[in-house]
């Protein structure tokens, strides 16, 4: 059985006798003075469970704690323990209804808390999603399906060569992590990583973002300035989007990937640069080399090591763990009384096509977070429809359950003879309640 930690924001002293009675219980206490302790606790020790003694006479000290509150994991449950005058407050109440599992009026008896804290427990438990394995990288590569596991044991074989890397993908789908995840588990893990989005640079401007650029260039270039493969040395330099790059550009980045070697536009020497590229792209670039679209000399430069993102319909099951991330991710942003999703919309999560892949997902939670008014998040918060084939099998299931009843009254009656009580006991039921399923099912006696 998982060690059950839970973290008390009170005096050590006022917990006494009830932490010893707890530690005998079997609980695992982490007693803090204050809530800047109690985050650093959190950072470093998962727990389910919080217990919170406070006077709360206070509406600015109820409103502290709150903020507080709020900021802990969804998944979190926490228990108050208040001086009976306390709840006499407006803003202790507040603070009760919003944020705590259950309460108790000091004094408490120690068994009563501590089967309190085990329901809250049980109950932070039914709410937590199926861990990911962790991913040695220390980035957040969400989901433990084949799929990702499969795409976690490609990287961990790239990222311990330096060759150029390919990484492909539909939009959305998590390229850039892909990248960030080769870097941290390679040699070059304390270097610099730089991004560039070669879609979003102005085609006039790439060149130089790139390559970076001396004074008198072009007009505005009042000072030297080293391009993005330069701030990468000794590290990595992403291009998302390399699919996107002109023609002529390509010329000078396969240049550059042959020599290691870049000139700054408008000079005429070459800067030596140690840096390892890894590119990305959502377009077929097999087919944009036919098309004479993109080099096929730059393609087979870049393509040394391909790596393929799965796109999220092909991770279903990933669907709750990655919901619940961004959950927990976005917290400070939902509404205090929203624990979480209801199964109607995990449901609906795990239905849809998702063509705007993990973006799309976590644009969807994040709204629904704000949108949402009830305690869980429903179908509608996320703008998503219940799954008709659910809606089917339950009418399916409900139409076979009332031909099992129909049947097994009818064979009761026929083998009691017609006799009512004892086809009522054969059925485990009274008289008068077979009689009214009788007459649900049109039976006639």
């Amino acid at each position: 059985m998982e060690p059950r930690h839970v973290l008390c924001l009170a005096p050590a002293a006022a917990l006494e006798p009830l932490g010893a009675d707890l530690v005998q219980a079997g609980w695992r206490l982490h007693v803090v003075p204050d809530a800047g302790v109690a985050r650093r606790v959190l950072r470093e020790q998962s727990c389910h469970v919080g217990l919170v003694m406070s006077p709360c006479l206070a509406e600015a000290d109820c409103q502290a704690l709150a903020d507080f509150l709020a900021s802990t994991l969804a998944s979190m449950e926490w228990v108050g323990l208040f001086p009976a005058g306390s709840l006499q407050h407006p803003a202790c109440r507040d603070l009760v209804v919003s944020h705590l599992f259950d309460h108790h009026t000091l004094p408490v008896a120690s068994d009563r808390l501590a089967y309190t804290l085990g329901h809250a427990w049980g109950h932070a438990m039914l709410r937590q999603p199926v861990a990911a394995p962790a991913a040695a990288d220390g980035q957040t590569l969400v989901g433990c399906s084949p799929a990702m596991a499969s795409l976690r044991s490609r990287i961990q074989r790239v990222a311990k060569v330096d060759a150029p890397v390919l990484v492909t993908g539909e939009s959305g789908s998590g390229k850039e992590l892909t990248a960030q995840a080769i870097h941290q588990q390679s040699v070059r893990a304390d270097q610099p990583f730089v991004a560039v989005n070669c879609g979003a640079i102005q085609p006039t401007l790439i060149q130089s973002e790139l390559f970076g650029h001396v004074k008198g260039a072009f007009t505005g270039a009042d000072r030297d300035k080293r391009g993005l493969i330069e701030a990468a040395r000794g590290g990595t330099i992403f291009l998302d989007e390399i699919g996107d790059m002109s023609l002529e550009l390509q010329i000078i980045l396969l240049r550059f990937l042959q020599e290691k070697t870049v000139t700054r536009v408008g000079s005429t020497q070459s800067v030596s640069v140690d840096v390892r590229v890894i590119a990305a792209t959502n377009v077929d670039l097999e087919a944009a080399v036919r098309a004479r679209g993109f080099r096929e000399d730059l393609y087979y430069r870049l393509n040394v090591l391909p790596l393929q993102v799965p796109p999220l319909r092909e991770r279903l099951e990933d669907v709750p763990l990655l919901a619940y991330h961004f959950f927990d991710q976005f917290s400070r942003e939902k509404h205090p009384r929203l624990r979480g999703f209801s199964r109607r919309a995990l449901s609906a999560l795990q239905a849809h096509a998702w063509p705007g892949n993990v973006r799309e997902l976590m644009n969807r939670v994040r709204r629904a977070m704000v949108l949402a008014e009830g305690r869980l998040i429903q179908p509608s918060d996320l703008g998503l429809q219940e799954p008709r084939m659910k809606a089917a099998a339950t009418e399916v299931l409900d139409e076979a359950r009332i031909e099992a009843e129909r049947s097994a009254i009818r064979i009761s009656l026929q083998h009691s003879g017609r006799n009512i009580t004892e086809a009522a006991r054969q059925l485990g039921v009274s008289r008068m309640t077979l009689y009214r399923l009788m007459a649900k099912h049109g039976i006639s006696h």
